[in-house]
């Protein structure tokens, strides 16, 4: 039922051997759920109870922003694990809608039997004390992103931080639709933002590759923000 193989590839449970996940495993309760594609895994809003890790499938985060448009936070894929950073704490709710994109399998653990686990081994402690500190960086960058109004301000926003300080040029790995649904806009606004960006210079567009070619007027557009 469990491809364990899998499942030690998960950052919960990196550099555990299959067999002693095994063994760990057999000592805790967890059940191993199923949802079809479009079904509905858990709320935003709802009280994080159990350690949801995707075993088979993808799932979508989503959330509304301030004008009630639908944002697409992240896909998250087998075998990487949901919420983590939301386990614990007073406000231990799911920040975001979580949408079957396929048909998936999710492993199901309880709080209390994942604590058992943190106990029981201390690779699985500091694999989730690492976790839980890149989603929440994760997360504060992308309530960033939302903050941006404009399309202009978000591709932007998205190019400056791929390229960070080294690099004039970036490799996008999305189709246009994928950027659409990170920004939250529709396909055909966010290619006429890029067509009206690289006519006025500020990038250029070779295929996947983006050239960052005037890199403080994209800084400018940020400080407008500000």
């Amino acid at each position: 039922m469990i491809n364990y193989q899998l499942l030690g590839q998960c950052p919960v449970f990196r550099g555990i051997s299959e067999d002693e996940l095994r063994k760990l495993l057999s000592k805790v309760h967890f059940q191993v759920k199923k949802f079809s594609k479009g079904e509905v895994v858990a709320v935003s809003g709802e009280k994080v109870n159990n350690l949801f890790i995707v075993l088979e499938g993808c799932v979508r985060g989503e959330m509304i922003d301030y004008s009630g448009k639908t944002i697409k936070i992240e896909d998250v894929e087998a075998p990487l694990p949901l919420a983590t950073a939301f386990l614990f704490g007073k406000g231990n709710k799911f920040p975001v809608t979580v949408t079957a994109n396929s048909d998936v399998k999710i492993l199901s653990l309880p709080v209390p039997e994942f604590l058992r686990l943190l106990q029981l081994n201390t690779q699985i402690l500091i694999n989730y004390l690492n976790n839980i500190s890149s989603r929440t960086q994760f997360l504060t960058q992308k309530l960033q992103f939302l903050n941006f109004k404009t399309i202009r301000e978000k591709v932007a926003h998205f190019l400056l931080t791929l390229a960070g300080d080294k690099y004039h040029s970036v490799e996008l790995n999305h189709t246009q639709q994928q950027l659409a649904e990170l920004f939250g806009v529709t396909r055909p606004s966010l290619a006429r933002v890029l067509g009206e960006m690289q006519f006025e210079g500020l990038i250029k567009i070779e295929r996947k590759t983006v050239t960052l070619a005037d890199r403080e007027k994209l800084n400018q557009l940020l400080r407008k923000h500000d």
